[in-house]
């Protein structure tokens, strides 16, 4: 079984600046890591692979230092790495990063599962895994809280809705989104962390996919439009209130009347 990883590098911190003009974040100068969602795919594709013999191949797509995130799933027991990288793909919305995915996984050949974690922590859509389900054209469940089974043929997968929990049998291939409560994920093995700077990480530009076509990708190839940004105001003073509930809920209207 062939089982595909999707990974993202996110900000490791919330602050951060938006281009008024293109509604891109701007990452230069945030220190990155690897969205904790995604390790919890990893996490889930490890565990597989401790019941049915599989290759797990994990991508992500951004720039060239983003190459740091598949050498942490190499460290945790990953078996090959793509660097989804070009100049051609930066500023992609969902539309046009799920686009990108399937024609990059497609230079890889064909996988029998694809995992994604529930969102990123930078854009929080969660919709990418089910537009690269669409782009697949494969059936896709999200918000998996357990793999229960895997056959040659399905997986059995426990779904946690807001009120209960379903189970479901999906043919192969599929898409699974995960949830992070049910795969923690487990620690880098130190021996595996020595040869992880030494495994070759592909790298997957738009010249390497079967559609070549800018007008497909990053900017251009992306449905949304930020028409306008913001930051939300934000409050200079922590003013206190003491009294009875009466007298500070006059003095909390007051203030909120200014």
């Amino acid at each position: 079984m062939k089982i595909a990883v999707c990974m993202k590098q996110v900000p490791a911190e919330s602050r951060g600046l938006m281009n008024e003009e293109t509604g891109v974040i701007v990452r230069a100068g945030l220190k990155p890591e690897v969205n904790s969602y995604d390790l919890s795919a990893l996490e889930a594709a490890l565990r597989i692979r401790e019941n049915v013999p599989a290759e797990i191949h994990v991508f992500t797509m951004g720039p060239p230092k983003a190459e740091d995130v598949i050498r942490t799933a190499f460290s945790m027991g990953a078996d090959a790495g793509f660097l989804i990288s070009d100049p051609a793909f930066s500023g992609a919305d969902v539309l046009a990063t799920s686009y990108t995915l399937y024609r990059a996984m497609e230079t890889a050949g064909e996988y029998e599962l694809v995992l994604c974690g529930r969102q990123t922590t930078d854009g929080d859509t969660a919709q990418v895994s089910g537009a690269l389900a669409q782009w697949m054209n494969v059936p896709h469940a999200n918000w998996v809280s357990d793999i229960e089974n895997v056959t040659e043929a399905s997986v059995t997968v426990a779904q946690k809705t807001e009120r209960e929990r379903v189970r479901m049998l999906l043919p192969l291939p599929c898409l699974l989104s995960v949830e992070r409560e049910g795969f923690l994920p487990r620690l880098p093995s130190l021996r595996l962390k020595m040869t992880a700077g030494k495994k070759t990480v592909v790298s997957i530009g738009i010249k390497d996919l079967s559609d070549r076509d800018p007008a497909h990708y990053g900017l251009n190839g992306s449905a949304t439009r930020v028409r306008k940004i913001y930051p939300p105001p934000r409050t200079q003073r922590n003013p206190l209130f003491s009294g009875t509930a009466d007298a500070c809920a006059e003095m909390i209207l007051h203030e909120v009347r200014g």
